[in-house]
């Protein structure tokens, strides 16, 4: 039950306890008592919804920026991902296998906004050997959410 459980959350936090009951065919309880264990323990360590920006007026821009990492002694990828996670701009932060050691994602109003930071903020921070940043033109899915517009045809093409 327990990764049904969760699964179902990340899919839609909104269901009532009595709904994922239901469906998992288990008591009320037992859904209350999980989930409550689950914040207590940080398993489940929020609920957000999820937005398709695209859709409003003055719409955000986002940006995927790969870092090469210097690590500090003793502490690792910690310290310095630590800190960026601290920006506002900042959305997520990822340690990664690969070519780039930090995987961040950011947000700002403008392209010149995220530009900005980049330039003025992550590359200049003392354990950061460079960046590469990318622009998301459009968003397909996200937390496992579908942002489709028009129909689909057999082949999985979009038409609008």
């Amino acid at each position: 039950m327990d990764t049904q459980l969760l699964k179902l959350l990340a899919k839609n936090a909104r269901y009532s306890n009595k709904d994922l009951a239901t469906m998992l065919n288990v008591s009320e309880e037992e859904i209350k008592a999980k989930i409550k264990d689950y914040e207590k323990k940080g398993i489940i360590c929020g609920y957000k919804a999820v937005i398709d920006w695209d859709k409003l007026d003055g719409s955000m821009v986002s940006a995927i920026i790969e870092l090469k990492v210097v690590p500090k002694a003793g502490l690792g990828f910690e310290d310095v991902a630590q800190q960026i996670s601290y920006f506002k701009q900042v959305e997520s932060v990822y340690l990664m296998s690969g070519a780039y050691d930090l995987i961040v994602i950011v947000k700002g109003k403008t392209l010149q906004d995220v530009a900005r930071f980049v330039a003025r903020e992550l590359a200049t921070m003392d354990s950061v050997t460079s960046t590469a940043t990318h622009f998301v033109m459009r968003r397909y899915k996200e937390l496992d959410v579908e942002f489709v517009i028009g129909e689909k045809d057999g082949r999985g093409q979009l038409f609008i």
